[in-house]
């Protein structure tokens, strides 16, 4: 039985930890003690330790009596976090979706002799491990990622509950896009390009710019067309555009009777409850990956991957941290049980374009009632043929 520490007893946090006690020892930590009180109240099992992983010192010392660190500690966090753990020499699964580049570690886990997967989530995460699979068998030449959580009940005006903190969203709001447009790099506003999209069990979303390609603009500078988009309710992006454009997203303090206010930090705080998924109320997840390109046999391919993901009322657990908690855990035990050991730092494409770890990632997930439905098509001599599966 392995030893993990889960750092971030956060909602996708908790979740990891009371999915990888099924097969190991886990230690929860977070800087909130009551946080932790109340997810060992649901899983006794798990052991739990006040952390602030800001002190390096006390964070070397509790991970050294670990065989693998999962990272789930919030974005701003992130980066100095996974180098103080790959200085450590621990491997390390990391979710924490951080602005700065992952690959930048890449030389320190090689000479620490580490493997550390990042991104690995949903989204960045199983889609990028579905397009290093396909990018073994074909000559990709678009990637489109469509993704977003969604609550299960619209509640006006912004029809939107977040798994994450708010600044996190925000961040997807106010962050430059960019994408990979006939071989070059485009970076547009966010919010931009709206187009309404059906999905299954959903109706129509809309879609819009956001910065979610990540590694693999630099992992896969050979495909020409690479775009990932964020997916709402109809009438979000407007209210959001609103508030932008108003200023309520503005870092830089103002001054209120002598009281110098953050407007981002404010809006966030008023966010906050607006935003709040409550307990045990539903969401779900909705992606769709697409990859199209040249197959072996010189026909053009598409392939689709749809996923739609609800509430989990037998474990209460949400969609969000299903579909990112379970992807880290798999890598987790892909790790641990020594299918994927290069050292180096790796976003989920490079893990994905081998055969048996794709296809691990697909089983654990299945097995946790996490379906990535696939359909393909076919252009040949001039017939397009339907093989969905």
């Amino acid at each position: 039985m392995s030893k993990i520490i889960v750092l971030g007893a956060g909602m996708v946090g908790s979740a990891m930890a009371i999915d990888l006690i099924k097969k190991h020892e886990v230690t929860l930590t977070d800087l909130n003690q009551s946080v932790l009180e109340n997810v060992q109240e649901r899983c006794p099992d798990l052991n739990i330790q006040q952390l602030d992983v800001c002190d390096k010192i006390s964070l070397k010392k509790i991970i050294e009596l670990h065989d693998l660190v999962v990272c789930a500690v919030p974005g701003f966090l992130g980066f100095s976090t996974l180098k103080t753990i790959i200085e450590a020499g621990k491997n390390v699964v990391d979710i924490s979706f951080f602005p700065e580049n992952s690959l930048d570690l890449d030389t320190l886990a090689k000479n620490n002799n580490v493997t550390a997967i990042v991104d690995c989530g949903v989204a960045p995460g199983m889609d990028n491990v579905i397009l290093g699979f396909y990018n073994e068998k074909m000559k990709v030449t678009d990637f489109e990622c469509l993704v977003g959580g969604l609550p299960k009940v619209k509640k006006w005006p912004f029809c939107y509950k977040a798994p994450f903190s708010p600044i996190d969203v925000i961040e997807e709001y106010t962050r430059p896009a960019r994408y990979v447009e006939a071989g070059n790099l485009v970076v547009r506003d966010p919010l931009t390009d709206c187009e309404y999209i059906e999905f299954d069990k959903v109706g129509t979303l809309e879609s819009f710019n956001s910065d979610g390609l990540r590694s693999i603009i630099f992992t896969m500078p050979h495909i020409p067309n690479m775009k990932e988009k964020t997916l709402r309710y109809p009438g979000h992006v407007e209210y959001i555009k609103v508030l932008k454009e108003s200023g309520f997203f503005n870092e830089e303090n103002i001054n209120i009777s002598g009281t110098e206010v953050s407007p981002l930090e404010f809006t966030c705080k008023i966010l906050f409850n607006e935003w709040k998924l409550g307990k045990n109320e539903e969401e779900i997840t909705v992606m769709r990956v697409s990859i199209k390109g040249e197959n072996e046999k010189g026909e053009t391919e598409e392939i689709i991957y749809d996923l739609h993901d609800e509430y989990c009322n037998k474990t209460n657990t949400s969609s969000m941290a299903r579909t990112t908690g379970y992807t880290a855990t798999a890598a987790a035990n892909m790790v641990l049980e020594g299918l994927f050991n290069e050292k180096g730092v790796f976003p989920p494409e490079l893990v994905g374009k081998h055969e048996k770890c794709f296809h691990y990632f697909m089983d654990y997930l299945k097995k946790r009632n996490i379906h990535y439905i696939k359909r393909t098509t076919k252009t040949k001599q001039n017939k397009m043929v339907d093989l969905t599966q």
